[in-house]
């Protein structure tokens, strides 16, 4: 019989182990700092008009009419994906009170970046809330196939709203398109209304012809929260640590940092929840500043290194030319021109293919958009004339240790870069 990978003892021998410790003495509620929790409405700060708008998009679908489309731009942490989730669930208790059969779905394109994986994570959350006993397989059967499971069961529903998450990340547009001409097309009865959120404000832009047209949507633009804004969102969540130990500069401090670097709800949330885990391990009784400093540091790189790993090949190359500029010369800023050389050598060296110069600097305003970068227009001089300058916001060398998944890998680019 093969050993057990992961041996159980027999809890008799486990008297007394520390791991049984809940060590409440920091934390009370804390799935209150969980990343992805949605909370009542009376704990959404500052985005009444977002809420408004959201719920203009649905409420013909509380009442069996067909609801909106729509498209919500805006910085990660910038509450896109909780306004659009706290609507939906709302708009689906109201609809049952109405006897309206409203089932919805959300797909974070994060995890289901094609669609195969995105239109078998709708049809099985939708079986879930079916009546139907379907099996919807896990495998070998293709997008088609899954988008036809689907249908089949919102057929027997009035309303069917999905939430499409980071939807940049999804590998081209079909899923829209067939979404949005369902009905028009036979393949259902039921009203399709889908939200769509995107970090990218120019993805629309992405979209083909076709989908534009079919597709039809209302654009949303979600702000970054300022540092009131964040003050309260985080003090609606005070009470997950337990009383007395939160002193009272750490909550403003935490608010401030994430205002000014970047308006990020959730990454405050994760502060300050990292924060109250330093306290922990370090034994402490309450958490203070010197706690959210030790967060905060620890923050700052996650970030960079979380979008530069969700981020295309492409990209990332095009913001590693950048990194190394910054290294191995003086200057503060570098022209697209400098970094697009660099940029083809390393495309070489990786054996892609290289992107027109225009797409590069698109990809690099991306860069600007998160702000892991900034560009601006800078005189050149009278040989020169103007152009545009880009500038690093990060230590470079957590950049260029991210960009490629080895460190064999980086030396074999560096080392064809310097010959």
């Amino acid at each position: 019989m093969p050993n057990d990978p992961i041996p159980t003892p027999d809890p008799a021998d486990l008297e007394g182990d520390p791991l049984n410790d809940q060590n409440t003495s920091i934390f009370e509620r804390r799935e209150l700092l969980r990343i992805g929790h949605v909370p009542a409405s009376d704990r959404i700060v500052g985005r009444s008009e977002e809420i408004n708008a959201v719920e203009s998009l649905l409420r013909p679908g509380v009442h069996g009419t067909p609801p909106g489309n729509g498209i919500i731009y805006g910085k990660t942490g910038s509450g896109k994906s909780l306004v659009a989730r706290h609507v939906t669930g709302r708009a689906q208790a109201i609809a049952k009170s109405n006897d309206v059969e409203f089932r919805s779905a959300y797909v974070d394109c994060e995890q289901s970046d094609t669609i195969t994986r995105a239109a078998r994570s709708l049809a099985q959350q939708v079986e879930r809330q079916s009546p139907d006993n379907t099996h919807i397989p896990d495998t070998g059967i293709g997008s088609s196939e899954y988008m036809n499971y689907l249908y089949e069961l919102i057929d027997s529903a009035d309303v069917f709203v999905v939430i499409i998450d980071e939807i940049d990340k999804l590998d081209g547009d079909d899923i829209l398109f067939k979404l949005s001409r369902a009905e028009e097309s036979g393949k259902t009865d039921c009203y399709i209304g889908v939200v769509a959120i995107s970090n990218k404000i120019e993805y629309y832009d992405r979209l083909g012809e076709r989908v534009k047209s079919s597709f039809q949507d209302e654009e949303l633009v979600f702000h970054p929260y300022d540092a009131d804004q964040l003050r309260d969102i985080l003090d609606k969540r005070r009470d997950a640590f337990a009383p007395g130990i939160l002193e009272d500069a750490v909550i403003p401090k935490v608010a401030a940092v994430a205002a000014q670097e970047h308006g990020d709800a959730r990454k405050a949330i994760d502060i300050l929840s990292s924060a109250g885990e330093v306290a922990s391990r370090n034994g402490d009784e309450s958490v203070t500043e010197a706690h959210v400093d030790v967060a905060q540091e620890y923050a700052a790189v996650s970030r960079v290194q979380e979008i530069i790993s969700g981020s295309t090949p492409q990209s990332r190359y095009a913001l590693f030319a950048l990194a190394y500029l910054h290294t191995t010369k003086t200057a503060g800023g570098f022209s697209t021109g400098e970094i697009y050389r660099v940029y083809e050598s390393v495309c070489r060296s990786e054996g892609m293919n290289v992107l027109s110069r225009q797409r590069v600097l698109e990809l690099l305003k991306e860069w600007a958009f998160n702000d892991i970068t900034e560009n601006k227009y800078t005189g050149g001089g009278m040989s020169e004339g103007s152009y545009r300058e880009h500038t690093l916001l990060h230590d470079p060398e957590i950049v260029l240790d991210n960009v490629f998944d080895s460190n064999k890998k980086k030396q074999d680019v560096y080392s064809s870069l310097q010959n």
